[in-house]
């Protein structure tokens, strides 16, 4: 849920945190509607939707809901319709791949995934929320600001913690200098009700949802804004609702922590491919080492304790990545390879691209005042390091600009999912950008949802992926509606075993990250890298 910390995809996710959460409101009531747009449908440019016979088009949707016939923005829309005869068509299923940020225009093609010709029932949807990718205007603030030569993320110095703050302020300041208007109408409230404009453009009575990350926050909003318009909802990797936002990244970099330890101890087991260490400890004080040579002398002069720590927090949120970053470790540490390294910064952070890390904070930072006490943040942040050293200050930075934002902020939507019928809801029990405990929370909150949870498993919003337990479930639920008993309890119905671990694959023959480890839904999440 917190932003892909490199690529708000990611994800993210949230891809993708207020040490006390304001106190809740209930969710606005909808405004009056505007008159229904329509979407003029095309042909797509992305192949990944032309491969899928997708079309493409815009939405025009008002910039504020409370001037329906004031000014419009647009909505980049892409849809994949069904393959099944219309008498056994179910209707509009809606996506997003989380951030905030993500761009979710491709997700169109997701249905085809599905086991058993389950997606085959439904119109899938995909759309760059406003701000992100296509959509416009998109967000962009200063394309180079996650660019090298950075200072460190530790701010072991005033001076330090003072050049982190200037530059988290310019951040803000450019935000608002070449985005004004769209700052104050960029929060999860604005963007549910996108959503459901797409689904009156598309003539739905009611849609169907399938959320990760920080989508899943979107469909906890939905249900709880428009419940009589849900008829089935899929969450993956569910978002807390009551640690919306600053808490959230908190709670985060403690969980990031957690699963950099378990890839360190998978890396050990296969000691004969990395030859890194054949403990976890062994292999947990080669990497600190490299850490602290590199925040002295950054290796090729561009990369230095920041960009091996913004690449090695992918393996805290996805399985698929380890072998490409226990090949690059290795190859670092045993041969002097720092071009891969930096490969691998780049193609995971996107530099030269702020519009996903833009979007992040626009819709963070606004959802909800964060502190502006600068004092705060740093007590915080100090008492969270003790307990997740990794990621807590490269988390608290990405996150800093909301000390200084220009958006009009407001109060986070009190979750009530008690008038939505069906939800199912999926999770890996040490998920970290979204932590389980939130899983656990939104169920408590939808009486009509069922938890399938994988005790163990580390990846991030990544249905479905080859498990057969879990992907079966989703599909007779898209298929039949069909849920498993709930049991009762602050508990999950069903569980999964996750998918085993990777195997390695030796570092003669890796290569950089391929299509198929590029797992959607990432953002960087949620949150950011805190936070698909």
């Amino acid at each position: 849920m917190r932003r892909l910390f490199l690529a708000a995809v990611g994800a993210a996710t949230l891809a993708s945190s207020v040490l006390a959460v304001p106190s809740a409101t209930a969710a606005p009531a909808p405004q009056q509607a505007p008159p229904v747009a329509t979407i003029n449908w095309g042909p797509c440019t992305d192949p990944t939707l032309i491969a899928a016979g997708g079309e493409c088009g815009f939405l025009d949707v008002p910039l504020d809901y409370d001037n329906p016939n004031g000014k419009k923005i647009q909505l980049a829309v892409g849809r994949v319709k069904h393959k099944v005869a219309d008498a056994q068509y179910q209707g509009v299923m809606l996506t997003n791949p989380g951030g905030p940020g993500g761009s979710g225009l491709r997700l169109a093609a997701r249905g085809a995934k599905l086991p058993n010709h389950a997606g085959d029932f439904y119109d899938w949807i995909g759309f760059d929320p406003r701000g992100v990718g296509t959509s416009k205007p998109a967000l962009s603030c200063d394309p180079n600001y996650m660019d090298y030569n950075r200072p460190s993320y530790l701010p072991v110095t005033p001076k330090l913690e003072k050049t982190w703050l200037d530059r988290a302020k310019g951040y803000a300041d450019a935000c608002a200098k070449k985005n004004p208007e769209l700052l104050d109408h960029i929060k999860t409230t604005d963007t549910v009700k996108d959503m459901d404009s797409i689904r009156a453009s598309l003539g739905a009575e009611k849609m169907n949802f399938y959320g990760y990350s920080y989508g899943t926050y979107l469909g906890q909003v939905y249900g709880t804004m428009f419940p009589d318009r849900v008829r089935r909802m899929v969450l993956d990797s569910t978002v807390d609702p009551r640690n919306v936002w600053y808490q959230a990244n908190l709670n985060q970099d403690v969980a990031f922590d957690v699963n950099l330890k378990v890839w360190f101890g998978w890396v050990a087991q296969h000691d004969d491919v990395y030859h890194l260490g054949k403990t976890q400890a062994a292999v947990k004080r080669v990497f600190d080492e490299q850490l602290l040579k590199l925040s002295f002398k950054p290796a090729g002069g561009v990369v230095g304790a920041d960009e091996w720590t913004d690449v090695f927090q992918q393996a805290s949120y996805y399985q698929v990545r380890w072998p490409v970053l226990g090949d690059a470790f290795a190859k670092f540490v045993n041969s002097g390879d720092w071009q891969t390294m930096k490969k691998l910064f780049e193609q995971f952070g996107g530099r030269g691209d702020d519009n996903g890390y833009a979007v992040y904070l626009a819709v963070q930072c606004s959802d909800v005042q964060w502190p502006q006490n600068w004092n705060q943040w740093r007590v915080d942040n100090w008492r969270t390091f003790l307990k997740g050293n990794y990621f807590t200050w490269q988390n608290a930075w990405y996150n800093a600009p909301c000390v200084f934002w220009h958006g009009k902020a407001g109060k986070p939507v009190n979750v009530n999912g008690s008038k939505v019928e069906s939800v199912l809801m999926i999770d890996e029990t040490l998920d970290a950008p979204t932590p389980y405990e939130g899983s656990l929370e939104a169920r408590s909150r939808f009486p009509g949802a069922r938890l399938i949870a994988e005790p163990g498993g580390t990846s991030h919003a990544v249905t479905p992926r080859g498990n057969t337990c879990v992907d079966s479930k989703i599909a007779d639920y898209l298929t039949t509606g069909a849920l498993p008993a709930r049991k009762p309890g602050r508990t999950a119905d069903v569980e999964c075993a996750p998918l085993p671990q990777p195997e390695p694959t030796p570092p003669a023959t890796a290569a950089a990250p391929s299509a198929a480890a590029k797992v959607a839904g990432a953002q960087p999440h949620y949150a950011a890298l805190p936070m698909s």
